[in-house]
């Protein structure tokens, strides 16, 4: 079989239970293989199942599947989500025993060709774990912007117990649940404060007819937005983000509010290495490491371009070379919360820097990613 070249084609969404097939395969065979953590995933492939079903929502049509030519069998998949300030790659996956056959270059070919015809940058997150997948994405031009530490925060069944100064310090800061008509709203300050522009991905959220969201906005006195913030509270996919805020202040009260939803249970919270305020909140709230991710950025290619806030416009760096796949490439990546027993896996999208006041966490690529 592996002698045949596969075949590239979009990915059907009657294939949702193959690809989670495949996505648990790669993801617990290359990490039990290379640091003996396979069991964090789990022995059961339909937890995955949501990834491909929040995919297919927020962008039907764009996923790609490689498959053997003479059976059709699935043998790799790339998610990718078209955006008008980018092109976010979510999760990149191949099957352990289709690898060595560059299907991972193939698949990431591929996806890249729809970021140079649109003119603009491609943006994904990955496992630091995994330099795999990271040679993969370098070799391909990607460039490391950010550092993001994955940590898991367990809420007690009767909530977070908040200190009185903890209370006091955000006592100013009015937040409230988002109300389903302010995807745009939303989408516009992200657009303002990050430069990327995902109206569809605020809509998902806030329809939340797959999966299961929660967003949250803060605002000031007169009612304009002062930040926002998104979680998944599903029990497959128990993440936090992605989000921002004018300031630290807002961001810690938009994260204690979301961290609240899931009292008796574990979330995962994508935060960046240099939000050292955050960061110190989660410690505070007992808050332990379990990965790193790294946000990249695939300049556009061949030619300089000015480009929105959080971009630099630079020419690619490297060139494609279709070798050396990694049975699994994850953006974003699939760090697992080891209390919840789920594995979360969705792409985001970041900006090049951090202000000191942005919150970002998982989303589907334009779910997270966020702001990649």
């Amino acid at each position: 079989m592996g002698s045949v070249a596969p075949v590239f084609t979009p990915l059907a969404v009657t294939e949702h239970d193959a690809v989670a097939a495949l996505l648990h395969r790669s993801l617990a065979g290359w990490y039990e293989a290379r640091l003996g953590q396979g069991s964090r995933f789990g022995d059961r492939a339909d937890p995955f199942r949501l990834i491909p079903e929040v995919y297919a929502a927020l962008d039907p049509g764009e996923a790609i599947a490689a498959r053997e030519a003479n059976g059709g069998a699935l043998l790799g998949v790339c998610f990718v989500h078209p955006r008008p300030t980018h092109v976010s790659l979510g999760i990149v996956a191949v099957a352990p025993e289709a690898q060595g056959r560059g299907i991972a270059g193939g698949l990431l070919t591929r996806a890249l060709a729809r970021a140079d015809e649109r003119g603009v940058p491609a943006r994904l997150v990955s496992s630091l774990l995994n330099l795999d997948s990271y040679s993969l994405y370098t070799r391909h031009g990607f460039v490391p912007e950010e550092v993001y530490q994955d940590v898991v925060v367990t809420v007690p069944p009767e909530g977070l117990g908040l200190s009185s100064a903890v209370r006091s310090r955000i006592a100013s800061v009015r937040v409230r649940l988002a109300e389903s008509g302010e995807a745009d709203t939303i989408a516009a300050y992200e657009y303002a404060r990050r430069g990327i522009h995902r109206p569809a991905d605020h809509a998902l959220f806030l329809a939340n007819r797959v999966g299961d969201w929660r967003v949250w906005v803060a605002e000031d006195a007169a009612g304009a937005l002062t930040g926002y913030l998104v979680a998944s509270v599903h029990p497959h996919h128990r993440a936090v983000g992605p989000g921002a805020g004018d300031n630290d202040v807002t961001a810690e009260a938009l994260l204690l509010t979301a961290l609240e939803a899931y009292r008796g249970s574990s979330a995962l919270v994508l935060v960046p290495a240099a939000a050292s305020r955050l960061i110190s909140v989660l410690y505070a709230l007992g808050g332990r490491n379990v990965e790193l991710h790294v946000a990249q950025k695939r300049p556009v290619r061949g030619r300089l371009r000015a480009e929105g806030v959080g971009e630099s416009g630079e020419g690619s760096a490297g060139t494609t070379r279709d070798n050396g796949d990694s049975p699994v490439d994850t953006n974003r990546a699939l760090a697992t919360t080891a209390a919840s027993g789920v594995t979360s896996g969705t792409p985001v999208t970041r900006s090049s820097t951090y202000s000191g006041s942005e919150l970002r966490g998982w989303a589907f690529p334009t779910f997270l990613p966020e702001s990649a």
